[in-house]
C-alpha cells in the first residue's frame, strides 16, 4: 500500500494512509471489563484525527447502533464488530500440563457489509438463544461458521487469546496450523493474523505467528486491544478487573492486563510496529473493506390482518378492521354506559371519525389493533386490566376498543395530547395488568405472533457512586466499617444519583478523609474513574417488543439467565431506533387487590362490577373526606390524607385534581383549590373567554390539557399546535419560546386581548406547562383510586383482607392494615393451623391471619398443611403430626408456627412445644415411615389402645413478655396483645400518653411528653461531628414510632435499649414535614418502675395444689409482700397467709400467675 494513498470508501468517509485504525476497542458495554464510555472513545478518536474505529465488545453488540449513529455524527467511520468466544471443536487429549486451552479462545469478527452484519447478528443471537451460557459464558462453534456464507465478515485471529495463538503457546503446533487453515477455509482472504505488543510481549511467539502467516499467505494486522482511555487509568481498570473476578487487587494469581491496554494514538501504534509496516497498513485496508453503516429504521410491526404482498392493500385492510372494531365498540359502550352529560351521540361519532382519520393518516391502525387484541384477551380470561395510564386515556378510539375504560368526553381529555397530527411519533399505550397474571398476557402475545418475534428489552445496571466505593474498597482490602462510613457521606438517591465528584465538592469531610489517609484518596480516585461503568445486564421491567419476523433478523438477541424469554441486545432507546415498537406490560398490585377483594365479596353472593360502580357514591366521599384511606390507591400517604381532609371531595373531579396537584410545586395550590371550593376565597378570572376551561379546578391551572385548550381558545392554535406549544414550554428552549410567544400574542390580540395581558397569560401558561400534569393519566388513576375507596367504604373486611394478602411480605403495611381493621371494629383472628390459609381469608366481620405471612413459613408448607387438613380439622397435635409430611413442614416451619400461636388450639403450652420440638419431629417422621411401609399399628390403625400419645417434657410457661416477643419475631408486630397491656394500671398512674395521642398534642403545640414503648429495633450511627447517636424504634398500642438520643444518653441507657424491653421515656418533640421528631430525655425500665410501685400481691386459691407453680414464678427476692388467700366454695374467705420472705413482684408476674392452673385470681396492691 503506497505511502500517500488516499481513498474514499462506500460510506463516504475519507481514509488516509499512512495511518492506523483501531480494530480492537472494548467499550463500557464489555461489562466489568471495558472502561471506555462511548463518548470518550469518540473524543479520543476525533482528537487523534482517526478516520475510523472499530468497537469489538466481548460476546455482544449492545452498543452497535448507538456507536454507528454517534460515530457518523462525529465524522468517523464506524466499524461494527465483536470479540466472540469460539469452540474450535478439536479438543487435544494431551495438553502437557497446560491450562490455557481449558478456556475457550476468541476471534474477532468485523462486519464488512450488510450481509456481514446480518451474519454477525445471527451468530451472536444464536450463541445466547441456542447455547447453554449467558452473559460472558456464551460461545459460537466452528461448525456454525461452516454452515453458511461468511462473505460479509472479516476475521482477526484474536492475538494471544485466539485459537491459533493459544494452541501454539501450549506447544500444539500441528493444532495451531490446523486451526489457522480451518479459519482460512472459512474466511478466505478476509482472515488476518493479529499481532499485539503489550508489556513484555513474547517476541519468539510473535516470530512463530509471522512465520505461519507467510507460510500460508495470510496478511498480518496490528492491533492494541484497548480497555481504558490512557495509561494513567490502568490502576482503576485493574481494580475493576479485581471486582469482575471477585478477587483482591493484591492477589498475584488473578488475571491481569498490562498498562499498555489503553487507547493508543495513531503515532504510538505506527512507532510500535515500525518494523512491520504492513501490519499497520492492513488496519487501513480493513477499514476500507468495512463499508457498512448501521442506520435507524422506521417502525416495524406485524400485520394484524395477515400478510400481504401489497403494502398499501395491507394498510387498507388494517384501517378497515380498526374502523369496524371502533364503531362496533363505541356502539356497545354507548348502549351500556350512555353518553357524558352535555354531549350528543353525533359528537361521539365525529370525535371517533376525527381520531380514526389521524390514526390512518399516521399509519398506526395496526398498533391500535395489536394492543386492543391482547387487552381483550386478558379481559376475556378474567385478568384485571387498568382503566388507562398516561395520555392514551385521551383517545375515544382506545375507549371504544376497550384499551381504556375512561370516556375522554366525560372528562374533557384531548386526543392530541396522545397522538399529535402535527408531530409524527409512535403512540405509546402503557398498560396496567394484575401483577399476578401479567405473564399470562405476555405468553399469549408470544403464542399469537411466535416466540421468535416477541422479546423483552435489555437494561444495564451501572456502578453508582456508593456501589463503586464499596466494590473498590473491598478489592483494596479496606476495613468494611471505614468504607461504610465514607459511603454514608455520599447522598443516596438511586433515581437521581449524585456523582462522586459533586459529593466531594459538597461534603468537605470526604476531602478531609482523603487528606488524612492515602488509602482513602486512592479509593476516591479509583471509584471516580469506574463510576458510571456498566456492572451487569438485566431486563426492562415492563417493555416488550413485537416484530413482523424473527427478531434476530432485526436486532442482536440476548438471554437473561433468570428468564426463558429472549431479550434484545439494544436498550429501550436504541431498540426503538432499530424499528421495533415497545409495548409496556406493567404489573399494578392495586388491580390484584381489587380482584381479590371482589372475589371475597362474591363468596357472600354479591357481584361487584367495578366498571359500573357509581362515581357519585356518598359513603365513599365521606370516607375520603375523613382521610381514612389506608390502602386506597394514590391517596394513602399521611400528606394525602391531610389534603383529603382539607379538600372534602364530593366528586370524581376533585380526586383527579388531587392526583395531579399532589407533587412538589403544584401542591402549593391545594390550599387555594380548597378555599375556593368551599367558598372561602373568590375565584380569580384570568380572562373571561377561558373561565369555563378552569371551572372544574377552581380557577387554578392544573393540567397540561388546560394549557393546550387556553392556547386554542385564546390564540387560535389547533390542539396539535397547542401540544407543540406545551412541549416547547416544558423544554424552555429560549429560541423556540420566543417564536411561540410571538405566535401566541398575535393570536390573542386578534381575539381582542391586549398585548400586555397576552404576555402575562403566556408567562402564566409557561409556568403551569412545566408544573401541569397529564389529565388523561390523572383521570385514569383517579378512577382506580375511587374504585379502591369504594371497596373499602362498602366492603372493608374483604378489602383489607385482600390488601394484607398482597402486602404480606411487608410487615409494616400489614400492621397498618391490622390497626385500620381494629379502628373499624374488624377482628383479626390469630394464625392457626385449624383456620388459616395461604391468603388472609374473610369471615363475618373478621379476617383470618395468613400462615404464609409468618416469617420462616413458606407457601409450599402452608399449601401442604391446608391440603392435608381439607375439610377435617386436626383433632390433636398427634393427628397433625400423623397427617403432615415432615420434609415439607420442617423444624423451621414448626418453630415459627408454634411461636405465632398457630398450635394453641391443641391446648399445649408454647414453651413445651418448643422444648419438645425434637419429639414432635421424631413422632412425625415415624408416622411418615409407617405410612410408607403400611405399618400403622403404633399410630392407631387397628390398635385397641388408640394412637401413641405424644408426651412432651414439662417446661415453665413463658411470661407474657417472652410469648409476645416471639410472636413479634414471627409476625413483625404484636397481634394477640401488646407487652404494654400488662402494665396498663401502672401506665395510667404514671399518666403516660400513647404515641398517637401525643402526636395530636404536638400538632397543637406540645413539646414534651411521657411515653411508653417496647423496643423493636435500634441503630447506632455517627453524627457529622463524629459522636454516636442512637435511633430507637418503639411500639405501643397505637403503632410504631422512632426516637433519637445522643452520646451521653446512649451511654447511660444502652443496656435498657434492647429489643423486647418495655420502657417509660420522657421526650422532647418537634413537628417536621415528614412527621413528629422525638428526642429521648430520660428512659426507665417499665418493669423496674412497676416493681417499685407494687407493694403486695394476693394470690387466691381453693387448695394447696397451685403452690408449687406459684413458687416457681416467685424466684427473685425483692420488697413485695405475698399473700395466699384460700377461699371456700361459697366464695367466702377462709384464711390469709403472708409469706415470710419478700419477693420481686410486677404486673407481668401477676399475669403469669393468673393463667396458672388452680389459681382463682391475683390482685396487685
Amino acid at each position: 500500500m503506497g505511502d500517500h494513498l488516499t481513498e474514499q470508501n462506500h460510506s463516504g468517509v475519507l481514509l488516509k494512509s499512512p495511518g492506523f485504525v483501531h480494530l480492537r476497542v472494548h467499550s463500557a458495554y464489555s461489562l466489568l471489563e471495558g472502561a471506555l464510555p462511548l463518548k470518550k472513545i469518540m473524543a479520543k478518536a476525533v482528537g487523534d484525527s482517526q478516520p475510523a474505529i472499530a468497537i469489538t465488545d466481548t460476546n455482544n453488540l449492545f452498543v452497535a447502533l448507538e456507536f454507528s449513529e454517534k460515530a457518523r455524527e462525529e465524522g468517523l467511520q464506524p466499524i461494527i464488530g465483536c470479540q466472540l468466544s469460539i469452540d474450535m471443536q478439536d479438543a487435544v487429549e494431551d495438553r502437557r500440563g497446560g491450562n490455557n486451552l481449558s478456556k475457550l479462545p476468541s476471534i474477532v469478527l468485523l462486519a464488512a457489509d450488510a450481509e456481514g452484519y446480518e451474519r454477525l447478528v445471527d451468530l451472536i443471537s444464536r450463541a445466547y438463544l441456542d447455547g447453554e451460557g449467558s452473559g460472558h459464558a456464551v460461545n459460537i462453534a466452528k461448525s456454525w461458521l461452516e454452515e453458511a456464507s461468511n462473505a460479509g465478515l472479516i476475521a482477526l485471529t484474536g492475538a494471544s487469546g485466539g485459537p491459533v495463538d493459544m494452541a501454539l503457546k501450549e506447544g500444539h503446533a500441528a493444532q495451531a496450523k490446523s486451526r489457522l487453515l480451518a479459519l482460512k477455509d472459512i474466511f478466505g482472504d478476509r482472515l488476518y493474523i493479529e499481532l499485539q505488543r503489550q508489556g513484555n510481549f513474547d517476541r519468539a511467539h510473535e516470530r512463530r505467528m509471522i512465520a505461519l502467516a507467510y507460510e500460508h499467505d495470510i496478511p498480518l494486522v496490528a492491533t492494541n486491544e484497548a480497555f481504558f482511555p490512557s495509561k494513567s487509568d490502568y490502576e482503576a481498570h485493574d481494580a475493576l478487573m479485581a471486582v469482575a473476578h471477585n478477587a483482591m487487587v493484591s492477589d498475584d494469581s488473578r488475571f491481569r492486563l498490562t498498562p499498555d491496554h489503553y487507547l493508543k494514538s495513531r503515532d504510538e501504534m505506527v512507532a510500535l510496529f515500525k518494523d512491520i509496516p504492513e501490519a499497520i497498513e492492513n488496519t487501513v485496508e480493513i477499514a476500507q473493506r468495512c463499508s457498512y453503516v448501521l442506520k435507524k429504521r422506521g417502525p416495524i410491526l406485524p400485520r394484524f390482518t395477515g400478510a400481504s404482498d401489497d403494502p398499501e392493500e395491507a394498510e387498507r385492510a388494517e384501517s378497515l378492521e380498526l374502523r369496524r372494531q371502533a364503531v362496533e365498540g363505541l356502539d356497545m359502550r354507548l348502549a351500556a354506559l350512555g353518553m357524558a352529560p352535555g354531549y350528543t351521540e353525533q359528537e361521539y361519532r365525529d370525535r371517533l371519525d376525527f381520531e380514526l382519520s389521524v390514526i390512518e393518516r399516521m399509519k398506526f391502525p395496526g398498533y391500535f389493533l395489536i394492543v386492543a387484541d391482547f387487552i381483550k384477551w386478558a379481559k376475556q380470561h378474567d385478568i384485571p386490566v387498568g382503566p388507562g395510564r398516561g395520555s392514551g386515556a385521551g383517545s375515544l378510539v382506545a375507549y371504544a376498543l376497550t384499551i381504556t375504560d375512561v370516556d375522554p368526553l366525560r372528562f374533557s381529555l384531548l386526543f392530541e395530547r396522545f397522538l399529535n397530527p402535527e408531530r409524527v411519533s409512535m403512540p405509546d399505550f402503557d398498560i396496567d395488568f394484575c401483577q399476578d397474571r401479567r405473564e399470562e398476557v405476555i405468553r399469549y402475545v408470544q403464542r399469537k405472533y411466535g416466540r421468535e418475534q416477541v422479546a423483552q428489552i435489555i437494561t444495564f445496571g451501572s456502578l453508582q457512586a456508593r456501589a463503586a466505593l464499596r466494590d473498590v474498597g473491598r478489592v483494596l482490602e479496606m476495613p468494611y466499617g471505614q468504607v461504610d462510613r465514607i459511603c454514608k457521606l455520599v447522598p443516596n438517591n438511586p433515581a437521581n444519583p449524585t456523582p462522586l465528584s459533586k459529593a466531594i465538592e459538597e461534603e468537605p469531610r470526604l476531602q478531609e478523609e482523603a487528606d488524612k489517609e492515602p488509602v482513602v484518596a486512592r479509593l476516591l480516585d479509583i471509584a471516580q474513574k469506574i463510576e458510571g461503568l456498566y456492572r451487569h445486564a438485566s431486563t426492562h421491567a415492563a417493555g416488550i417488543v413485537i416484530g413482523d419476523r424473527p427478531l434476530s433478523k432485526l436486532v442482536p438477541m440476548y438471554r437473561d439467565p433468570r428468564s426463558d424469554m429472549p431479550v434484545t441486545q439494544f436498550n429501550m432507546k436504541w431498540v426503538e431506533s432499530a424499528g421495533l415498537v415497545k409495548f409496556d406490560f406493567l404489573g399494578l398490585k392495586t388491580l390484584t387487590v381489587l380482584k381479590v377483594a371482589v372475589d371475597f365479596v362474591a363468596k357472600r353472593g354479591i357481584h361487584v362490577d367495578l366498571a359500573a360502580i357509581p362515581l357519585d357514591d356518598q359513603k365513599t366521599y365521606e370516607m375520603l373526606s375523613r382521610g381514612e384511606t389506608i390502602g386506597v390507591f394514590q391517596v394513602e400517604s399521611a400528606g394525602m390524607r391531610k389534603a383529603l381532609i382539607g379538600m372534602r371531595p364530593d366528586c370524581i373531579e376533585d380526586i383527579i385534581a388531587l392526583v395531579a396537584l399532589y407533587r412538589p410545586g403544584p401542591m402549593e395550590n391545594i390550599p387555594v383549590y380548597n378555599a375556593r371550593k368551599h367558598g372561602e376565597e373568590e375565584i380569580e378570572s384570568i380572562h373571561p373567554t377561558i373561565d369555563h376551561l378552569l371551572k372544574e379546578t377552581q380557577g387554578v391551572i392544573v393540567y397540561q390539557e388546560q394549557v393546550m385548550q387556553i392556547a386554542q381558545v385564546l390564540s387560535g392554535y389547533s390542539l396539535g399546535e397547542a401540544d407543540l406549544l406545551r412541549r416547547a414550554m416544558g423544554k424552555k428552549i429560549k429560541e423556540e419560546m420566543d417564536k411561540q410567544r410571538e405566535r401566541f400574542v398575535e393570536g390573542a390580540i386578534r381575539n381582542n386581548v391586549s398585548k400586555a395581558q397576552s404576555d402575562t397569560i403566556f408567562d402564566l401558561l409557561a409556568k403551569f406547562a412545566n408544573y401541569g400534569f397529564n389529565k388523561s393519566h390523572a383521570a385514569a388513576y383517579a378512577i382506580v383510586s375511587y374504585q379502591t375507596a369504594y371497596m373499602k367504604a362498602h366492603y372493608p373486611v374483604e378489602f383489607l383482607a385482600a390488601s394484607m394478602t398482597l402486602d404480606m411480605a411487608n410487615t409494616e403495611k400489614v400492621n397498618d392494615f391490622r390497626q385500620d381493621a381494629a379502628r373499624m371494629g374488624i377482628e383479626i383472628v390469630a394464625p392457626s393451623v385449624q383456620t388459616s390459609f395461604r391468603r388472609f381469608e374473610t369471615g363475618e366481620n373478621r379476617i383470618y391471619y395468613s400462615l404464609a405471612a409468618l416469617k420462616g413459613v413458606g407457601e409450599g408448607a402452608v399449601d401442604h398443611i391446608v391440603e392435608v387438613r381439607g375439610d377435617k380439622p386436626f383433632a390433636s397435635l398427634e393427628d397433625f403430626c400423623q397427617r403432615i409430611d415432615p420434609k415439607q413442614v420442617n423444624r423451621r416451619v414448626l418453630e415459627s408456627l408454634i411461636n405465632a400461636g398457630a398450635f394453641d388450639s391443641f391446648g399445649r403450652d408454647r414453651s413445651e412445644l418448643i422444648g419438645g420440638l425434637d419429639r414432635i419431629i421424631g413422632y412425625s417422621q415415624r408416622a411418615q415411615e409407617s405410612r410408607v411401609t403400611g405399618q400403622h399399628d403404633m399410630f392407631g390403625s387397628g390398635a385397641a389402645t388408640g394412637p401413641e400419645k405424644l408426651v412432651l417434657p414439662a417446661y415453665q410457661p413463658w411470661l407474657a413478655s417472652e410469648k409476645l416477643l416471639r410472636e413479634y419475631q414471627v409476625l413483625g408486630f404484636y397481634l394477640t396483645a401488646h407487652p404494654l397491656d400488662t402494665y396498663r394500671a401502672v401506665l395510667d398512674k404514671l399518666r403516660v400518653q400513647s404515641f398517637a395521642d401525643f402526636s395530636a398534642a404536638v400538632k397543637q403545640g406540645a413539646t414534651v411528653g411521657r411515653l411508653a414503648g417496647t423496643v423493636t429495633g435500634k441503630q447506632e450511627r455517627k453524627t457529622r461531628t463524629g459522636n454516636k447517636m442512637g435511633i430507637v424504634t418503639f411500639s405501643d398500642a397505637s403503632g410504631q414510632y422512632e426516637a433519637v438520643l445522643f452520646s451521653e444518653g446512649l451511654g447511660q441507657y444502652r443496656d435498657l435499649l434492647e429489643v423486647g424491653k418495655s420502657l417509660v421515656i420522657t421526650v422532647q418533640a418537634e413537628e417536621r414535614p415528614e412527621g413528629i421528631g422525638l428526642r429521648i430525655q430520660t428512659a426507665q425500665s417499665l418493669e423496674e418502675k412497676s416493681v417499685q410501685m407494687q407493694k403486695a400481691l394476693r394470690v387466691y386459691v381453693r387448695d394447696s395444689g397451685p403452690l408449687k407453680t406459684v413458687a416457681r414464678h416467685l424466684n427473685a427476692k425483692g420488697d413485695g409482700s405475698v399473700y395466699f388467700v384460700v377461699i371456700k366454695d361459697d366464695g367466702q374467705r377462709e384464711i390469709e397467709v403472708e409469706l415470710t420472705e419478700k419477693y420481686r413482684i410486677s404486673p407481668e408476674i401477676a399475669a403469669a400467675l393468673r393463667s396458672a392452673p388452680g389459681v382463682v385470681d391475683v390482685e396487685l396492691v
